[in-house]
């Protein structure tokens, strides 16, 4: 048996808090507690109350008002909680509490409430540009934002495609990927500016654009965004204008905000369904180096795999910390030489490097000197909800995986976590 109570609101169709009905105050109150708790309304047909009044759905000038039954099940751990906030929710009403003696609690995680729509979620008034701008305005705004996709519209505001990180180094010619941009120095900046202001954006967006309408679910815009592999998608509102813009990150932030802690409800016995792990999604094929290992195979490791980083380890196995295309441009950017050779060697285009010492220098340098050893690990065996929370408080788009005594175990993506996640919904079905 598990100790649970149950709470018992006696209140009517007028009762008000803040000028919303007391149902919808206390249910809106209830879920934002994230507790293992339940919470049902129902609306009686007829009723009288301590004042004289009464109403009856017989007649119509004595229907309004009718009663309304507000009960709350919950572990009775959580009980004073509760009743804490709710008094001063229910102005008129009654109050009643009992003890329950329940035999089991089962639930199932959704990833997010299925009412949410489009426009709960999405990013409002997002930045754009047209097709007749030149490609530099847009790398410059990608620059400033923390996503790596813009939509292009036309006169009227309605979206007609969209520029993202992958046109702009595969037809606009970016030498490197946004992130690393930032970091190349103004004087390198301007010059790969001045080349891509050469270009419009309709010569290289990805065209006719994905959108979906803000009054859609949230459902089906990630049911869109996996089936066409889409990190963002334009938002549009009624009349085809561009309203917001939805990408993986927003989705995340309304994971963690409205997720509840799973792992405080299997403390209490409540059996949750669905619930993935860390370890079933972790790409294990992620490159590893040595702590000893020169800069310069790091450098040819890095370019010839998809995720840009390798993971230093030790002999054993464990965890060392991770290196980058990022961290090799910012060890190397004083030295001008070694900044052009990791131009060249991220865009996959070698060319050979004449500085007398330069090659000495990348044979002298090891992992463990540029190795990154402040960034977060998780463990195989935690749910996928903390790794969501890791990455977007931290604006990751990778997160390492080690296991329970540190050794690396591989990588997470955003686009793991979100079709693992997404693709449990239909699984709570007997």
């Amino acid at each position: 048996m598990l100790n649970y109570q149950a709470i018992e609101i006696f209140t009517n169709e007028d009762a008000r808090y803040r000028n919303k009905a007391v149902a919808d105050a206390v249910i809106e109150y209830i879920r934002g507690l994230k507790i293992a708790a339940r919470c049902i309304v129902t609306r009686g047909i007829a009723g009288c109350y301590e004042s004289g009044e009464a109403a009856t759905g017989r007649l119509e000038i004595l229907s309004y008002n009718l009663p309304i039954r507000i009960y709350i099940v919950l572990p009775a751990a959580a009980t004073e909680e509760v009743l804490a906030g709710l008094d001063q929710l229910v102005g008129s009403g009654i109050v009643a509490l009992h003890d329950l003696k329940v035999i089991s609690h089962k639930t199932a995680n959704t990833f997010f409430p299925r009412q949410l729509t489009v426009r709960d979620v999405m990013t409002a008034e997002p930045k754009s540009v047209t097709a007749e701008d030149p490609v530099s305005d847009a790398a410059r705004l990608l620059l400033s934002s923390i996503f790596t996709g813009l939509p292009v519209v036309d006169r009227k505001g309605r979206p007609v495609g969209v520029i993202t990180q992958g046109d702009l180094i595969g037809r606009g010619g970016l030498p490197l990927r946004l992130g690393l941009l930032a970091k190349a120095g103004q004087g390198n900046l301007e010059v790969i500016m001045g080349a891509l202001a050469q270009k419009r954006v309709a010569e290289i967006m990805t065209t006719p654009a994905v959108t979906i309408p803000e009054d859609q679910p949230l459902t089906e815009a990630v049911d869109l965004m996996l089936a066409k592999g889409l990190k963002r998608l334009p938002v549009v509102d009624k009349g085809g204008r561009l309203a917001g813009m939805l990408s993986r990150l927003d989705i995340f932030k309304t994971v963690m905000r409205e997720a509840p802690d799973w792992n405080a409800f299997r403390a209490q016995d409540i059996e949750v369904k669905n619930l993935r792990i860390v370890g079933d999604i972790v790409r294990r094929d992620t490159h590893t180096v040595l702590a000893d290992t020169t800069i310069d195979q790091v450098i040819r490791m890095i370019d010839g795999n998809d995720i840009q980083r390798v993971a230093v380890v030790s002999a054993e196995g464990k965890l060392l910390g991770i290196i980058s295309d990022s961290d090799l441009l910012y060890y190397f950017k004083p030295d001008q030489e070694g900044m052009r050779y990791l131009f060249s060697a991220m865009a996959q285009a070698f060319r050979k490097v004449t500085a007398p010492d330069l090659g000495q220098r990348l044979a002298r340098t090891h992992a463990s000197e540029v190795m990154r050893t402040d960034l977060p690990a998780i463990r195989e065996g935690a749910l996928i909800e903390e790794a969501i929370r890791l990455m977007t408080e931290q604006r990751l788009k990778r997160l390492p995986v080690v296991d329970d005594h540190g050794c690396f175990k591989g990588m997470i993506s955003r686009d793991s976590l979100l079709r693992t996640g997404f693709g449990r919904m239909p699984a709570d079905k007997p």
